[in-house]
């Protein structure tokens, strides 16, 4: 085997499988992604997908944020709170994806010790505070269908922007937290199996006697995310118990439609999120654990917008309002498509 240095740190050492050993420097200089094999045509696939998911990712979520600044009939608790959803998408995935595709195209699987650290606050910043919208947001669903008389009471303008607000904060709150805890610890290795800088891998590099702080860090952002999860349990069952006390087949069906995409959307999030969070973290590269990890980071900001406007009237036909305004000449506001 084949000792790699970055710095004047040292990556592995073979003795008995895979360790690591530190020179003298107790601080990595920056890291190395061995995420993609370094094989022309592999690379050339992952610039070519990486762009076409990122530039739809950016196209579907800021078509989905321009529709609802434009259209004043859309400018209700629910599509401010999808807005805020789209711009977080928009960013989550510009953490990752440009880094990943800059590295490619400088033929480098280098990562420097500040741009790791940018990398997993954002991450942690953006994931918390888009778990805490899709707690508003079925929270605002739940008030709309089982107190609909108390809707625009409970769910005023100021009630909103100050709900946006405190999940923004409460993010930033927790990636300040867990970010200057977790790079406080001492790195037994500079290899990350990933794209990115993975929070799994980066933990897996921390030495055995590293500072223990990261641990209850970590315990409070699982406390505040079942805080989350259980605002969003409770909310939905009070919507099916609602939903089956409706006479009609047709209320349910409306009230069904209209929670589904969320519903969709809360279950692609904890799912990938649990399974690439709770999974054993590999000591070498796997082609598995990179699928699971293009899939968490790039498949949710390319879908949500997809699942919340497949089947929704209002946002595809303020959508073509906007295209007749924009090209008026092409198009006959009378003959929708919807």
């Amino acid at each position: 085997m084949r000792k790699k240095e970055y710095g004047s740190f040292l990556s592995w050492a073979p003795n008995k499988g895979v360790k690591y050993a530190m020179m003298n420097q107790s601080r990595v200089s920056g890291f190395l992604l061995h995420g993609f094999p370094d094989i022309q045509e592999v690379q050339i696939f992952h610039i070519n997908f990486f762009v076409i998911i990122y530039l739809v990712a950016l196209i579907e979520n800021l078509i989905i944020i321009t529709v609802i600044f434009y259209s004043h009939q859309l400018h209700t608790p629910m599509y401010f709170f999808l807005a805020n959803l789209s711009l977080q998408d928009i960013s989550s995935i510009s953490v990752t994806v440009p880094k990943s595709i800059a590295n490619s195209l400088m033929k480098t699987q280098t990562i420097s010790y500040s741009e790791c650290v940018c990398q997993i606050f954002f991450l942690v910043f953006f994931m918390m505070s888009h778990y805490a919208f899709l707690g508003v947001m079925a929270y605002d669903r739940y008030v709309a269908i089982c107190n609909p008389l108390h809707y625009e009471t409970v769910m005023n303008k100021k009630a909103c922007i100050q709900m946006a607000t405190s999940a923004w904060i409460g993010g930033l709150f927790y990636a300040t937290m867990y970010t200057g805890t977790t790079f406080r610890v001492e790195f037994c290795s500079n290899v990350i199996n990933q794209f990115f800088c993975e929070i799994p891998q980066l933990l897996k590099n921390s030495c055995p006697d590293s500072d223990t702080t990261v641990i209850w860090v970590l315990t409070f952002g699982a406390c505040l995310a079942f805080i989350y999860f259980a605002l969003i349990a409770f909310s939905y069952v009070q919507i099916f118990r609602a939903v089956l006390k409706i006479p009609s087949r047709h209320g349910k069906q409306k009230v069904f439609s209209t929670c589904l995409p969320h519903l969709i959307v809360i279950t692609l999030f904890l799912v990938s999120g649990t399974f690439v969070y709770l999974r054993p973290t590999s000591r070498s590269p796997s082609a598995f654990d990179l699928l699971v990890s293009m899939f968490y980071c790039m498949v949710p900001p390319v879908m949500n917008p997809i699942i919340y406007s497949i089947r929704n009237k209002e946002l595809k036909m303020a959508f073509w309002k906007l295209l007749v305004n924009i090209f008026p000449q092409f198009l006959d506001k009378n003959h929708s498509p919807f």
